[in-house]
């Protein structure tokens, strides 16, 4: 059973529940992508299975060509809500961690043109690598956190959460009300710009302000 493990002195485990992750959710990132800048949260789902922890290796699947990075703030739901109001969201919040959404960048694209969904492309197993979690106690201001990545020691991508189109508030408002959010569940709230592709042998470098980092490899 894979469990979110953290980094203060709680003792607690609590068992990964679904992904809920957003698309689109930085102006930057979406201009990058020739994308339309959403006005409600696009959001799609990976599983669980596809989680990885510090010191993991993303595995690149034989079904793809070519694997991209995305950085992400993670947002660990503490207890289950639906239909939710931005003033009592946060109350729904653990804690939270920095993320890697992997994307099999050559499937998404031919499903985008196929007009068919492309779960398969945010799905592999290894595709979410997460840090540790920090408890929300810990963290003064989410919304206003650098989040980087390296690799191989070159800086890809340099941002803060205080530029995502949507607060933290907006979005598990508008999730809860399409779907029940229960505690382990995890919103990985999208990514800056700077995505590009990963090859085997990349180390990956992530950072979320001064609170988690994260380090995996490529195989």
């Amino acid at each position: 059973m894979t469990n979110y493990i953290f980094k203060d002195k709680t003792e607690r485990n609590i068992t990964i529940g679904k992904l809920v992750c957003l698309a689109r959710s930085y102006k930057k990132h979406a201009q990058e992508m020739n994308s339309e800048i959403p006005k409600e949260p696009v959001i799609f789902l990976k599983p669980a299975s596809s989680v990885i922890f510090n010191r993991g290796t993303i595995k690149i699947p034989k079904m793809s060509k070519s694997i991209h990075h995305e950085v992400e703030l993670g947002v660990v739901i503490g207890k289950k809500c639906k239909n939710i109001s931005k003033k009592n969201a946060m109350e729904y919040v653990l804690g939270y961690l920095v993320a890697l959404d992997i994307t099999a960048r050559d499937i998404q694209t031919d499903m985008k043109k196929k007009g068919w969904p492309w779960t398969i492309a945010k799905s592999f197993d290894t595709f979410a690598p997460i840090s540790e979690v920090i408890l929300k106690e810990y963290v003064k201001n989410p919304q206003n956190l650098d989040i980087s990545l390296k690799i191989n020691g070159e800086e890809r991508q340099n941002s803060n959460t205080s530029f995502m189109i949507f607060t933290i508030e907006e979005i598990i408002e508008y999730i809860s009300n399409i779907m029940t959010l229960e505690q382990g569940d995890l919103i990985l709230t999208g990514t800056p710009e700077g995505v590009s592709e990963i090859k085997k042998g990349d180390i990956l470098e992530a950072k979320l302000g001064d609170i988690c980092s994260l380090k995996v490899n490529v195989d």
